[in-house]
């Protein structure tokens, strides 16, 4: 079981909130859940909330589905933080002069799944797929250049006579 939330145009910076969203990557969700509840940072709050959200969004399918669902089992299979829009203010500044400022925000992607799908391996290709991958490409003959050479030229170091 799958499921995922995204919070868009949050406002704080991405690079402040990847600094959270980087702990909980991969973890299991009550886990997740521990590490944001103690964290200091303000994002932490908001990663919170897209995190609750995500699990709802797994128990809502499991019930359309009919199916049975461990909340502890799930882990955070996918956790990203991107740049939103930035909203561009004016002040004043010294001599009539404007400064900008960049109120920057971020949308928030978490999807969770459960312990079997987030560690199951990729299906592997075909056997035919998998000799053409592993057969090496031809390499290109080196061709020779019709410009000749340079030729090096010694130098000659100037010496000093000594005394008279």
């Amino acid at each position: 079981m799958e499921a995922r939330a995204i919070q868009r145009t949050v406002r704080q910076s991405a690079r402040k909130m990847r600094l959270v969203i980087d702990q909980i990557r991969g973890r299991a969700v009550p886990e997740a859940y521990a590490i944001l509840r103690f964290s200091k940072k303000l994002a932490a709050k908001q990663i919170h909330k897209v995190l609750k959200s995500a699990v709802a969004n797994v128990e809502q399918r499991a019930l359309r589905e009919n199916q049975a669902l461990d909340v502890d089992r799930l882990r955070v299979d996918y956790a990203v933080v991107n740049e939103g829009q930035t909203l561009k203010r004016f002040t004043p500044a010294a001599m009539g002069r404007a400064t900008p400022i960049l109120k920057r925000t971020s949308h928030i992607e978490i999807r969770v799944a459960g312990e079997a799908e987030s560690r199951a391996p990729k299906a592997a290709p075909a056997k035919g797929a998998k000799a053409e991958a592993k057969a090496a490409p031809p390499k290109a003959e080196k061709t020779k250049s019709k410009r000749p050479k340079a030729k090096k030229t010694a130098s000659k170091s100037k010496t000093k006579k000594e005394g008279k």
